[in-house]
């Protein structure tokens, strides 16, 4: 299975450049730093000011939940307020459960996050039996609702990102492939599809777990489908609930460092439960030993 470029000489695996905003990602530009608000969306001024505090701390990339239709509108806020204190950062609007959400933060801001287990399902905790023929009808339901999304998306010239949570699978998803990083790619892959159908390639690609070696094995099974598929879109790392002070950096410095190493990854997060702009720091630490390294003398 070819996941990455050399198991011995470090070297970026390379991917397609998609713009989000004022900044590329993948291609030939910089791994990107980026990190999540905690803040109530609905408050603009507490929003942006702690969207502040993590820009000066270096993140190049603010994401925002916005869990339902008037805190996707308030968007349009916080992303006026930013402009008139003189920052242009991108924002990323992060979505689960709810399309009309995503459709309406999708037309505001640079990227919109959505989760492929839940977009378009809700979880039932239910065993299915599927057929060929009752599955691939489960896709085209998908398809009807994922989209409107795609085309709005095309039409605005927004990014998306393509997120699996190894904790939130679809029914039918576990039902297929089980609790498994093949069904973490497998959830990616459907709507990655439906995206090339609709000739739009403005995708980034994720697969967190809080466990660090599944999420690593759904990485590297990702970059060896998509290898597959003639794809190559770029990848957003991040462990899921990291923790806090030196359990939760070791923690995403195991899942996010040996994805660098492999030299998989064109976005990073550092999730700590702590103020965001405390992630920034490690996030850049990680980044310049993969900088050093890429300087070393190759092994032959």
């Amino acid at each position: 299975m070819k996941y990455c470029n050399s198991l011995t000489n470090y070297s970026r695996f390379k991917t397609r450049e998609v713009k989000v905003g004022n900044i590329g990602i993948g291609g030939n530009n910089p791994i990107r730093i980026q990190s999540m608000t905690t803040t109530d969306t609905m408050d603009t001024i507490a929003t942006v000011e702690e969207s502040i505090r993590m820009i000066d701390a270096g993140c190049e990339l603010v994401r925002i939940t916005a869990p339902n239709k008037k805190e996707a509108e308030n968007l349009k806020n916080i992303k006026e307020e930013l402009a008139k204190r003189g920052y242009n950062t991108p924002i990323i609007a992060d979505i689960h459960y709810t399309p009309n959400a995503a459709e309406i933060a999708a037309t505001i801001i640079e990227k919109v996050r959505v989760n492929p287990g839940n977009y378009a399902d809700k979880k039932k905790f239910e065993n299915i039996e599927y057929t060929e023929v009752t599955y691939n009808a489960e896709i085209e339901r998908i398809r009807e609702k994922f989209t409107p999304l795609v085309r709005i998306c095309k039409e605005n010239e927004t990014a998306m990102r393509i997120g699996t949570n190894h904790g939130s699978l679809s029914d039918r998803i576990l039902s297929r492939y089980g609790d498994t990083p093949k069904g973490m790619v497998e959830s990616a892959m459907e709507f990655l599809r439906i995206c090339r159908d609709e000739d739009y390639h403005e995708i980034i690609l994720s697969m967190k777990a809080s466990n660090t070696r599944v999420m690593v094995q759904a990485y590297r099974l990702l970059v060896a489908e998509m290898i597959k598929e003639g794809m190559d879109y770029p990848l957003h790392l991040g462990v899921t609930e990291a923790g806090e002070g030196e359990d939760g950096r070791i923690k995403s410095a195991v899942g996010i460092g040996t994805l660098l190493a492999d030299g998989i990854g064109d976005t990073i997060r550092v999730s700590l439960t702590e103020a965001p702009e405390f992630e920034i720091p490690v996030a850049q630490n990680l980044l310049t030993h993969f900088k050093d390294i890429s300087e070393h003398e190759r092994i032959e």
